[in-house]
């Protein structure tokens, strides 16, 4: 069991290393909210896995919201987890949509972000296969090839799956494969199995793709991140996002349908596919303000660093934890009843 854990350790943290490559230029359209009272520019992500972001970007409530400021909207779409931490932490994003583990990943190796608020507690991961493949258990990965996009919960959640069945990451082959090419992997027999991320997985399950393993506790939080110059120099900005968050949230949970068929245009997914989505596997109804609940889940990855020797001391692993949570801005928003 020792050293699978160790296998496990050094897996996850060259997962962290994955997750801190750097954009060679953020270019002049992603710079960073400017200081000051008025004007400047918003640089926030939008992505299918996180439905809420979909519905802020379709109503048009932020670009609403801060048009009395001057301050303009600039919308970039992350592919994953591990696309939003390269932006936040080049500077291209000020604020973005990641999985809690690979936030706590990346403010574990230095980037000054923090979490605001939470999107949701989804089941967006899970170990899929093809629909002719005769694999029934994790336990038969063993010496197979699996897609998975290293840095985000999906890569996180095939580690927690191989060790419950008594495998290592050594036992099997990891192709790192962004999620929607892991998935044409699988389609295509390049790979056995593949660690999918709604909503992608939800069109390769309507498309003949099987489960092979679920299990929601493997799952982090959809974690709403953005840079800590940011918050520092427009708060206002920040508790404007926030705000509009919390509106998405409440339109969501009153419009099941309707948020539906907006990730079914974003994601060019049939209805039916965007409706057991977010019906099945996506939960809006948590407390939207970062802290325990997130610190509960993430804590079990904490000793990993310092056992591999990617942090110096368990001390700044803890700080990690301890400063990635800012709750104060979810805790002062309203909604507004918005429709």
């Amino acid at each position: 069991m020792k050293t699978r854990s160790r296998t496990l350790f050094a897996a996850i943290a060259l997962a962290a290393i994955t997750t801190l490559g750097l954009s060679a230029c953020a270019g002049e359209d992603a710079a960073p909210a400017e200081g000051g009272s008025k004007g400047g520019t918003l640089n926030i992500d939008f992505a299918t896995y996180n439905p809420l972001s979909l519905i802020i970007k379709d109503k048009g409530w932020l670009e609403e919201d801060l048009k009395s400021q001057g301050v303009s909207v600039n919308w970039i779409q992350s592919a994953g987890s591990n696309k939003a931490n390269e932006g936040l932490r080049a500077g291209a994003l000020d604020v973005g949509s990641t999985a809690g583990a690979a936030a706590l990943l990346n403010r574990a190796n230095g980037s000054q972000i923090k979490a605001i608020t939470i999107a949701n507690k989804p089941e967006w991961a899970a170990l899929i296969v093809g629909k002719d493949s005769t694999i029934t258990s994790v336990a038969e990965l063993k010496g197979k090839k699996i897609a998975a996009t290293k840095g985000t919960d999906p890569y996180f959640f095939l580690l927690q799956s191989l060790a419950e069945a008594g495998l290592s990451p050594e036992d099997v082959t990891i192709e790192n494969l962004q999620h929607a090419d892991g998935w044409s992997a699988l389609q295509g027999g390049s790979v056995d199995a593949w660690a999918g991320l709604d909503p992608i997985m939800g069109g390769a399950l309507e498309n003949g793709a099987k489960f092979l393993y679920r299990n929601v506790d493997f799952s982090s939080y959809d974690v709403v991140a953005a840079t800590e110059s940011f918050i520092q120099k427009r708060p206002d900005i920040a508790q404007t996002v926030v705000n509009a968050y919390a509106d998405a949230r409440a339109w969501a949970l009153k419009n099941p349908e309707e948020t539906a068929t907006i990730l079914a245009k974003t994601a060019s997914l049939d209805d039916a596919v965007a409706t057991s989505v977010i019906t099945d596997r996506t939960n809006f109804d948590v407390d939207p303000v970062p802290g325990d609940a997130q610190a509960k889940v993430l804590k079990v990855i904490g000793p990993v660093f310092v056992e591999t020797g990617d942090v110096a001391g368990q001390s700044q692993v803890d700080d990690a934890l301890k400063t990635l949570f800012e709750p104060s801005f979810a805790q002062a928003a309203k909604t507004t009843n918005r429709s």
